[in-house]
């Protein structure tokens, strides 16, 4: 995760300033123990400042509004009491050079501040101090004791003491080249670490930037550039100061996706409006592959191990039920022992009797201390207790394989996300997530899950709006749903699908329902058939194989049975095409060029 620097920190201060001062503080919201939300006001626009003392991703910028929860931080309960309708006037860097705002709240504009909150971004030892005027201090987001630290203890009541100063040569546009050369080179190795360990305020984020805007390889060493290199370097390097002392940041993405950043215009290959969005996107990327990562792990390991002891089970059940197979064969030993009584002897451990059914010899165990009744009573006695073995497994039976299906359409989601692309895909495992904890198989210790409260039916621009399925346009223009899990699976076939439409899914085998959308006196020809039912195979458990069974039907043939768990369906009248998944993987890699 790429930290914010004081180029990036420089360049929001400076984004706020201009856009966002003043401003009054409506609102002070925490949404987790690290990040704390203010609604702030001015005469032409409304946001929210997200302020995060996060050890790796401490932060300050405008943000979308956050989620609605209860919050129960007693630090934003402080600030808002102390700062609610009170003007936010400036904004100022502590010292040059300083990963640390003041940022100051007045009745006024024109008033001097009643209170500041101090914002330090430095990673692990981030902070977000109140203090009043005099620079005492009401509340902190981390109290830190004199055991804790001798040299800047932070606790409530005491004097604020701005943070140590910074050591080391700060940058300058005033040095010459020959004494910036000769600093940086005084060591040979790596010329980004060499650069870093040079100057204070230099992050490894802005060396890469420089190095690559001065055509340099990323791990040259010192000992390998030329007086050229070293020129167009330091061109880059005084650019660089020339940006930060005029402010005129230019914020984009760089590389492929979110991945990483920059707001002084290196390799941007996608430009951003300004620096407020570009950390908003940023960091709610990185905080969504984090959850995503950890939320997918959760669900794997929790199905796997589930999984594991119901196939256990099964196993145990067929095994009981081809014991009770034998039943019969337990009766027709006992009617032969009962025919044969006269046969016995006392003593005897097996005797040997001709079978009703074949005329051949069968052997027969006897257990020597019971009489020839006792011994045929005993294998009646045996038939009748695997009989009603075999009436009790069999549902046992049928209700583990119904369970088993059931998590194995559920895994299969899981299997269709291994990695975080898009924000849909995180909310497609909260889904999975709230789904397994209605269905009991997780516990909710947090509360997060809130089930669906009936509300009315909703019209399907609605519906649409509100459920991120899959979508894909076929050749002949025609869209393409796929659900990602089983409630977006039973939202697709139950709410969003109409008399027009025709629903896919891999036959007998765990996977998303698809549906092509059909407008009225529309029909699809076989090559889109054949796509439709392509995708079907690719989406389901099977896309590994070369070719898949997949029904198709019209929706209103598809319906939910009476009790069933999430996601399963039954279907009549339909008809079977043989997706192939490589055909399906093709179209879906060009439609995401």
């Amino acid at each position: 995760m790429q930290p914010v620097d004081f180029t990036t920190l420089t360049a929001v201060a400076a984004d706020l300033r201009s856009c966002w001062l003043p401003a009054r503080c409506e609102q002070v919201y925490q949404r987790d123990k690290f990040t704390l939300f203010m609604a702030l006001r001015t005469l032409n626009q409304r946001g929210w400042l997200a302020i995060s003392w996060h050890p790796q991703a401490a932060r300050l910028h405008m943000a979308p509004p956050p989620p609605k929860a209860p919050d129960t931080f007693t630090f934003s309960q402080q600030l808002k009491h102390q700062l609610g309708g009170l003007a936010l006037t400036k904004i100022e860097s502590l010292s040059p050079w300083e990963r640390a705002f003041d940022l100051q709240f007045a009745r006024r504009p024109d008033e001097p501040a009643l209170w500041h909150l101090y914002v330090e971004v430095m990673g692990k030892y981030s902070n977000v101090i109140l203090t009043t005027a005099d620079q005492q201090i009401v509340t902190a987001a981390h109290q830190v004791s004199e055991q804790q630290s001798s040299v800047r203890p932070i606790q409530t009541g005491k004097q604020y003491v701005a943070p140590p100063a910074i050591r080391g040569k700060l940058p300058s546009l005033a040095e010459s080249f020959g004494d910036w050369r000769d600093r940086t080179a005084l060591i040979p190795g790596n010329l980004k670490k060499m650069m870093v360990k040079s100057y204070s305020g230099l992050s490894s984020a802005i060396a890469i930037q420089l190095i690559e805007s001065a055509a340099l390889p990323s791990e040259v060493e010192t000992l390998k550039l030329t007086d050229s290199d070293w020129q167009r370097l330091f061109g880059c390097w005084q650019n660089w100061l020339k940006t930060l002392e005029n402010e005129s940041f230019e914020p984009g993405w760089r590389g492929q996706g979110k991945a990483g950043y920059t707001v002084i215009g290196v390799g941007v290959t996608r430009p951003v409006e300004n620096v407020q969005v570009l950390l908003g996107d940023y960091y709610r990327h990185q905080f969504n592959q984090e959850e995503f990562r950890r939320l997918h792990h959760q669900l794997t390991q929790r199905l796997k191990n589930r999984l594991a002891k119901l196939r256990q089970k099964a196993n145990t059940f067929s095994s009981r039920l081809a014991q009770s197979d034998q039943s019969e064969l337990y009766r027709q030993q006992a009617d032969l022992m009962m025919a044969n009584l006269h046969l016995w002897q006392p003593g005897m451990k097996q005797i040997e009797l001709m079978s009703f059914e074949t005329g051949e010899p069968v052997t027969l165990p006897l257990n020597p201390e019971k009489n020839a009744v006792q011994n045929a009573q005993a294998l009646y006695k045996l038939h009748q207790k695997l009989k009603r073995a075999r009436t009790a497994v069999m549902p046992l039976l049928a209700a583990v394989n119904r369970e088993i299906g059931y998590l194995e359409q559920v895994e299969d989601a899981l299997l269709q996300v291994p990695s975080y692309e898009v924000e849909a895909d995180l909310r497609s495992l909260e889904e999975i997530r709230n789904e397994l904890v209605a269905q009991g198989y997780l516990r909710d210790p947090e509360g997060r899950y809130q089930p669906d409260k009936p509300s009315g039916r909703k019209s399907k621009a609605a519906d649409q709006e509100d459920v991120g399925f899959r979508r894909h346009q076929t050749p002949e223009g025609m869209e393409l749903l796929i659900g990602r899990n089983n409630s977006q699976n039973e939202q697709l076939t139950f709410k969003q699908a109409s008399d027009y439409d025709l629903w896919f899914h891999a036959q007998e085998i765990p996977g998303s329902h698809v549906l092509l959308r059909l407008d009225a006196g529309m029909e699809p020809s076989d090559d889109t058939l054949q796509l439709a039912a392509s995708v079907a195979a690719y989406y389901s458990r099977a896309r590994q194989s070369e070719q898949v069974p997949v029904v198709y039907t019209e929706p209103k043939n598809v319906y939910k049975p009476k009790g069933a768990l999430p996601g399963m369906v039954i279907y009549k009248r339909e008809r079977v095409l043989w997706g192939q998944p490589d055909l399906a993987a093709s179209f879906i890699a060009r439609s995401s060029e």
